[in-house]
């Protein structure tokens, strides 16, 4: 299931969650399905992914990265395929039952069309948006994530949907501003890509596009370097139209931690790149969690 990985992605919706929290009140139940929510999405996304490289032929022995299920013989396909069904299934019911413990509807039949929330059938579509999305990545003929796509759906799904989305079902409320912490997840979570993709360039090159391998090396280096930029200025700014507390900028004490992280992409190549994702992962969560914090800290 790669847990490693789920940090990343509850990072991005706690972040949304705890910017609703600072602005309204959030039931803790509405809280809790939408990290379940999120994490069956992302476990379901790691299995997939598997499977997928398995049956593509990306996964070989020679893979740089640590051996999974599949690929170390202790699963079989049909296993993989069963287990996949299972989070599909969990996906679907933890995301409705998120819906209807935030909006006590899927479709609003309680008023004329004209005046109807169509919030929480729109959400319905989003999420069966995202199942599909974590499946497409390397499944089915076409995967996105062979064509080199696979940074814009994770840029999308790890942060503008889940920052901003999360923040809508808990509060019910949007703002354009909240682009700006969503995409800040976007660009740390596309980070993460990347470093896997610059790890495994020689393995990918026979099967598969990836940003990386379009970039060569170097190039993908400078990119990752522009992504946490670029993640960092967007939550600076965003910090800057709310309005001033020295709390809202908790989340540069992770600063170390990501300056960290670029030496170690710029110093690092092949294999020994593989530590350098659990420190950007770990990273952008603690970034999340003291950024989301620090807009909490009038509460307490």
């Amino acid at each position: 299931m790669r847990l490693r990985t789920l940090p990343l992605s509850c990072g991005g919706v706690l972040l949304g969650i705890l910017l609703a929290t600072a602005d309204y009140h959030v039931r803790l139940t509405v809280a809790v399905l939408i990290v379940t929510t999120t994490v069956c999405l992302q476990i379901l996304s790691n299995l997939s992914n598997e499977l997928g490289d398995v049956l593509h032929g990306t996964d070989t022995a020679e893979r740089q990265g640590p051996s999974y299920g599949l690929n170390s013989g202790e699963m079989s396909v049909r296993d993989m395929k069963i287990l996949i069904g299972v989070f599909v299934v969990l996906c679907a019911v933890s995301g409705v039952a998120m819906i209807l413990a935030s909006y006590g509807t899927l479709i609003d039949l309680r008023h004329p069309v004209a005046e109807m929330d169509w919030t929480p059938t729109l959400l319905l579509l989003l999420g069966a948006g995202a199942i599909a999305a974590a499946m497409k990545y390397t499944l089915g003929r076409n995967p996105y994530g062979y064509r080199g796509l696979g940074d814009f759906f994770v840029f999308i799904f790890f942060g503008l949907v889940a920052v901003v989305g999360s923040y809508l079902v808990a509060s019910h409320t949007l703002f354009t501003r909240l682009l700006l912490p969503g995409s800040a997840i976007g660009f740390f979570s596309v980070g993460v890509l990347n470093v896997n993709n610059i790890r495994d360039m020689k393995t990918d090159a026979e099967n598969r596009v990836t940003v990386a391998i379009m970039l060569g090396e170097k190039k993908a280096k400078i990119y990752q370097t522009i992504l946490i930029l670029l993640g960092w200025a967007c939550m600076l700014v965003y910090c800057q139209l709310r309005f001033f507390s020295l709390w809202h900028y908790l989340f540069v004490l992770t600063l170390p931690l990501f300056l960290l992280h670029l030496v170690g992409v710029w110093k690092r190549h092949g294999r020994e790149l593989d530590p350098m994702l659990p420190l950007l992962v770990m990273s952008s969560f603690a970034f999340c969690l003291l950024a989301g914090a620090g807009f909490c800290v009038h509460l307490i």
